[in-house]
């Protein structure tokens, strides 16, 4: 709707009420729109990227789900089949719908539902256009893993070429690659430091001379068969696995640049799989922080406008039950699993440093003498948003008081003993046990299995190896494993083995075993 400088700003209805009742249109949008900015940018120097903002249907918010929030993507049969089960369950008041979806792009695109109230719609433009729109340009993990700038421009091409694709190759064709990506697009990241940030810009102009070098690259390698002189180059085990860059984690990029049987235009359509699943890597390891921060930021605003006489009471009071029925945290026993409500969390350590900051206790000066009294609440919870992830941070921050707050305490279960044992109460030593223990469950190692590619007989029957590490009682599903190594046989053209390895001790756990389909 707006540029972030403000240059569209209305001059005129700067004061009185923004809107009355719950019928909105353009106008009152915009001028909610110009009241959160000014207070976005000028109290909170918020630093955002340029927003855009779309009002959408229902129908449309079901659709933008479906395709994981993205304004343009290719076509699947797997999107159209997650539309009509979320549709299904919508129409049945089995499930309801966000009130907003954003996009981690430049310019940042918001969609807010048309069925919104005019309240819901401020709260969604400052929860998502600033709060989200915020934490993307700024937080080091975006910064560092994604690139804003070029994703849309990316999405259309992905869009184009694998359509073009499906004119020339026919569409079964294409979808049995995109099926194969898919099934391992979780095993299709670059997740350590030192991999090369995305620019999809040069992606795109690069696309046809990248093809052709990897033509070239792919026929030396695989001109080893055996008896050949090549082979003998490449008889050696490390000499074979420098080569092929071994062990790689990311499966998708190995393939790409590896399988022997791919044509130039599947490996493509890895490519722009493999890289649209990396620019959502950053996305799990801090959702906790970027809701938090974007449910802070939502109701700060909505504070200072009814502070301000912008809204009334009655729309305050709408923006109070609606953030409550966003951070309630359900019990333990009421189903969904043992997680936090990330926006739960996520708001009551925001608030919580903001009140260390402003109103400290004597406690808060023990646990956090850096930040305890210093009167920038606003200056710290940036810092905050910018330098750590949702592990980090919760090392970091989470105190004593929220722990109270949620009335955590910690459970050990020793599978040989006939009962449990609570190891961690509310006491300094308890504080420390149960702040590891929270900040490990968002580890990003346990997002992804640990599954490495590490070798592959060249000069035999070309079995591609790889290696899960991982503790004896936390293997994969059986069902699950057969099923994704199928997939990768696919794309390999070759048998696949994998080995599942005690990370401990080096020991086999268990084999899996796949083989391409016939022809």
């Amino acid at each position: 709707m707006s540029p972030a400088d403000g240059t569209m700003r209305h001059e005129s209805g700067e004061h009185g009420l923004l809107y009355s009742g719950a019928e909105w249109n353009f106008d009152i949008l915009r001028r909610s729109y110009d009241a959160i900015e000014r207070i976005a940018l000028d109290e909170l120097k918020l630093d955002v990227y340029a927003n855009r903002i779309e009002v959408i249907t229902s129908e449309q918010m079901l659709d933008v789900y479906t395709s994981h929030g993205m304004p343009l993507i290719y076509k699947h049969w797997s999107f159209g089949k997650r539309f009509v089960g979320h549709e299904n369950a919508y129409r049945r008041g089995l499930m309801g719908l966000a009130y907003e979806v954003v996009i981690n792009s430049d310019p940042c695109i918001s969609y807010l539902m048309e069925e919104n109230s005019a309240t819901m719609q401020a709260l969604v433009i400052a929860h998502a256009a600033f709060g989200h729109n915020h934490f993307f340009k700024n937080n080091r993990l975006f910064r560092e893993w994604t690139a804003a700038s070029g994703i849309l421009d990316y999405l259309e091409f992905g869009r184009s070429y694998i359509a073009r694709c499906e004119e020339r190759h026919g569409v079964r064709a294409v979808e049995r690659v995109l099926d194969a990506a898919h099934a391992l697009q979780n095993q299709g990241v670059h997740r350590h430091s030192g991999a090369r940030p995305m620019d999809f810009k040069a992606e795109q102009a690069r696309a046809r001379e990248r093809r052709d070098h990897e033509e070239r690259v792919f026929n030396d390698l695989w001109r080893t068969v055996p008896g050949s002189k090549a082979e003998k180059t490449l008889d050696s085990a490390a000499e074979r696995r420098a080569r092929l860059g071994l062990p790689e984690e990311n499966l998708l990029y190995f393939l790409e640049k590896n399988a022997p049987r791919l044509a130039p235009w599947e490996r493509e359509i890895i490519r722009i799989v493999r890289l649209i699943a990396q620019y959502f890597y950053p996305q799990p390891q801090a959702k906790m922080m970027n809701e938090g921060c974007a449910t802070w930021v939502h109701y700060r605003i909505m504070q200072r406008l009814h502070e301000q006489g912008r809204i009334d009471d009655a729309a305050f009071l709408e923006t109070i039950h609606s953030t409550t029925n966003v951070i309630t945290q359900p019990g333990f026993d009421t189903g969904g699993g043992p997680n936090f409500n990330p926006y739960a969390l996520g708001y009551a350590m925001m608030t919580d440093i903001a009140r260390v900051c402003e109103t400290p206790t004597e406690e808060d000066r023990q646990w956090f003498p850096d930040i305890a009294g210093n009167g920038d609440a606003i200056g710290t919870l940036k810092h905050a948003w910018a330098e750590y992830r949702d592990e980090s941070f919760i090392q970091q921050f989470l105190s004593p008081a929220v722990i109270r707050q949620f009335k955590l305490f910690r459970l050990r279960d020793d599978t040989e003993k006939p009962y449990l044992l609570v190891d961690a109460i509310h006491d300094r030593e308890g504080y420390r046990d149960i702040r590891r223990s929270v900040a490990r469950f968002y580890d990003p190692g346990n997002f992804y299995a640990d599954i490495e590619v590490v070798d592959v007989d060249l000069s035999g029957d070309r079995c591609l190896k790889l290696e899960h590490r991982t503790d004896a009682g936390h293997l994969l599903d059986e069902k699950d494993a057969r099923a994704s190594l199928k997939q990768l046989a696919d794309l390999w053209g070759y048998d696949v083995k994998l080995l599942e390895i005690d990370r401990q001790n080096g020991s086999v756990l268990a084999t899996h075993l796949a083989s391409p389909p016939k022809a």
